[in-house]
């Protein structure tokens, strides 16, 4: 039995997520990375989770013989960049034929276009072109770029061969550009004839060289953390406007942001895995603590993670607060054990979510009960209270009118920005 495209698209954009005011506890600290005065390191700019590809369509079926363009905003410049790449999930080697990275023209509202003077050849030990081996990630090597805080990058690369089924994220919020034969580069985006909302290919993260560093805050999430129903092209999601909040606090040097929410994901069960008695959705990825070591740990200098996670697995799959409370505590003293700085976030109501056996009041309960663990814990080093800060205070099981994207579960831009503004910059820096 296949499952119901109502339940499909469901799952596809819900996910768990957290906004509001925050709770500072001191629980147990975990040791950060310290600075390294003026001299210039290397800290992750821009991420994305990747995830296996559908069992048809495009991703499954790969790239030959065309080109890619990807738009992204990294969250914090530097005078150099690197580009990350991921084959994690493919089935063998992906060839590279070229690749190039610029600035986006900021003279034309098109997302394709870019600076000319700005292109660079991306090179992968000293090769204009590269392989990535099966399973594996590829780096590029540095390129001398200035580029400034909350700047658009353009990230074109050449598949000259069949990559095969592609690793990918499959909800972007950003259109990406495809066009046949090697268009990196091209300073217009005419070529690239083919426009998809949904996904980066193969594009895993943005490095910046900087002597501002503060590290990285990962944000561990689902389709709240990925923006679903804000604007595209918008750069609206919460992390982006947290990101915005502290670019714009400059009494520090400015952490980044990384982004590795994934729609529909869940602490307890793989995408692959049923949802409502149906079949799952490998694109809404693998279990929360499964992607720990690639969407946390393998990031550049992480110095605190947000996870804000459990609503997917409440409303796909009827969890106990009991089984979320345990993963959260397992993800919390993994960090630690990291030395990463760990802030947890309340799970934000989903009163009026219209999937099949969405809300219930038992599952209301469940989310409540995890919520009055977090706000009453000591283990992580803090908690944001995102419930408080966006439910209707009439009914509480459901999100204030202003804030809501119009399917009861995720947001609007203004309430993605309630998120953002919710969380006090000292827990976080």
């Amino acid at each position: 039995m296949r499952i119901s495209s109502s339940v499909r698209s469901a799952a596809l954009a819900a996910a768990v997520s957290l906004a509001g005011s925050a709770l500072v506890f001191t629980g147990s600290q975990a040791q950060t990375t310290q600075r390294h005065g003026d001299r210039s390191e290397w800290v992750g700019s821009w991420s994305t989770g990747v995830t296996r590809p559908e069992a048809t369509g495009f991703t499954a079926t790969g790239l030959t013989n065309q080109s890619a363009r990807y738009v992204v905003r990294p969250s914090v410049g530097g005078d150099k960049v690197r580009i990350r790449f991921s084959n994690i999930y493919g089935d063998r080697p992906v060839q590279i034929g070229a690749a190039t990275v610029a600035k986006a023209n900021t003279a034309t509202p098109v997302q394709s276009d870019l600076d000319p003077a700005s292109k660079r050849t991306l090179t992968f030990n000293g090769s204009a072109t590269a392989v990535m081996n099966k399973g594996a990630e590829l780096l590029s090597d540095p390129v001398d770029l200035r580029v400034a805080d909350l700047s658009t990058l353009v990230i074109s690369v050449f598949y000259p061969t069949a990559t095969g089924p592609t690793s990918w994220h499959a909800s972007s919020n950003q259109e990406n550009f495809f066009g046949p034969g090697d268009l990196t580069d091209a300073t217009d985006g005419t070529p690239y004839v083919t426009t998809r909302a949904c996904c980066w290919t193969f594009l895993a993260g943005v490095d910046v060289q900087t002597d501002r560093s503060d590290g990285a805050i990962v944000v561990l999430g689902d389709s709240i953390a990925d923006g679903s129903l804000s604007t595209l092209n918008g750069n609206n999601r919460w992390p982006d406007q947290l990101a915005e909040r502290l670019v714009a606090d400059r009494r520090r040097d400015t952490p980044a942001v990384l982004n590795v929410g994934l729609a529909g994901n869940r602490l307890l069960r793989d995408g692959a895995e049923p949802i409502l008695g149906g079949p799952g959705v490998e694109q809404l990825g693998l279990n929360a603590l499964a992607r720990l070591n690639e969407d946390v740990f393998g990031q550049t200098d992480p110095r605190v993670v947000i996870t804000h996670l459990g609503v997917n697995d409440l409303w796909m799959n009827g969890a106990t607060a009991d089984q979320l409370i345990a993963a959260l505590r397992q993800i919390n003293s993994q960090l630690h054990e990291h030395g990463i700085r760990s802030v947890g976030a309340t799970i934000t109501p989903y009163g009026g979510f219209a999937a099949p056996g969405g809300w219930t009041p038992e599952k209301e309960a469940a989310r409540v009960a995890v919520n009055t663990w977090l706000r009453g814990q000591h283990e992580f080093d803090g908690v944001i209270d995102f419930d408080q800060a966006v439910r209707d205070p009439a009914a509480p099981e459901k999100l204030r009118a202003e804030y809501d994207g119009g399917d009861h579960i995720h947001f609007n831009d203004a309430g993605y920005q309630a998120m953002a503004n919710a969380i006090p910059l000292q827990l976080v820096r």
